[in-house]
């Protein structure tokens, strides 16, 4: 059995770089269903697994700001992977640590790969990866593509997960009090809507934001899914309606 791997991060975060010593030879591009942007899709072989790895648009958050954030966002959440690689540079790992974040309130099922670490270890720069996988309730890997440090380590990491050898509960935002209040009120219609096939959470940040290229989005993921009126009675209309 495949499972599906989607590497996220930044530009210049050796995302590509560590997506082709991942899958070697055995990769192909493409462009992504009605876009411009380039899919990278390739296959890793472990010793138990075998996956299938997309390269995501390097992008830097997840909104509906271009197509390539678009294209990112719509894989996380439509296509649910089996797991989210987020990958960061080590040497600026608070300003990469954003889009990880973003992944956090689309999918539990995430490993932070801090990347670049031999340059951090140049720069003097330490980091706490216990600390980190603590506070942010997801595996913490430290690696270099480029030098191919930690990539066992790796691999073991994501076939760990697969195996559910590993327990994920991401680390969530709190908001304003008035924030989390609205939240609280469109949970309720945007899980009556779709259940719990998408994070209602996160939808209902996005509907405050006003993203309607993302209702339309979810419109059209209903239409292709062909959800019943009688089974979701407010699929036609309900939060996502004439927002």
């Amino acid at each position: 059995m495949s499972h599906t791997i989607a590497l996220a991060g930044n530009p210049n975060t050796g995302k590509s770089t560590l997506f082709n010593l991942l899958t070697g030879l055995k990769q192909h591009t493409g462009n992504w269903p009605g876009k411009t942007v380039l899919r990278a899709e390739g296959e890793l072989k472990t010793e138990k697994h075998v996956y299938k790895v997309i390269d995501l648009p390097g992008t830097y958050s997840l909104y509906s700001n271009s197509a390539d954030e678009e294209v990112a966002r719509d894989y996380i959440i439509f296509e649910k992977p089996d797991i989210a690689l987020v990958v960061v540079d080590a040497t600026s790992l608070e300003r990469n640590l954003n889009i990880a974040l973003q992944v956090l309130e689309m999918t539990d099922r995430a490993v932070l790969c801090v990347n670049l670490i031999d340059e951090a270890r140049k720069r003097g720069i330490h980091i706490d990866k216990e600390a980190l996988s603590k506070q942010l309730g997801i595996p913490v890997v430290l690696i270099s593509a480029r030098e191919k440090i930690g990539i066992i380590q790796l691999l073991k990491t994501i076939d760990r997960m697969i195996e559910g050898k590993l327990i994920t509960k991401g680390y969530k935002i709190k908001y304003s009090p008035e924030i989390e209040k609205k939240i609280k009120e469109l949970e309720p219609e945007i899980k009556h809507i779709f259940g719990d096939i998408f994070p209602a959470r996160w939808i209902a940040l996005r509907i405050l934001d006003g993203d309607k290229k993302l209702l339309e989005s979810l419109k059209a993921y209903i239409q292709n899914q062909q959800f019943s009126s009688e089974k979701h009675p407010s699929a036609q209309g309900g939060c996502c309606h004439g927002v």
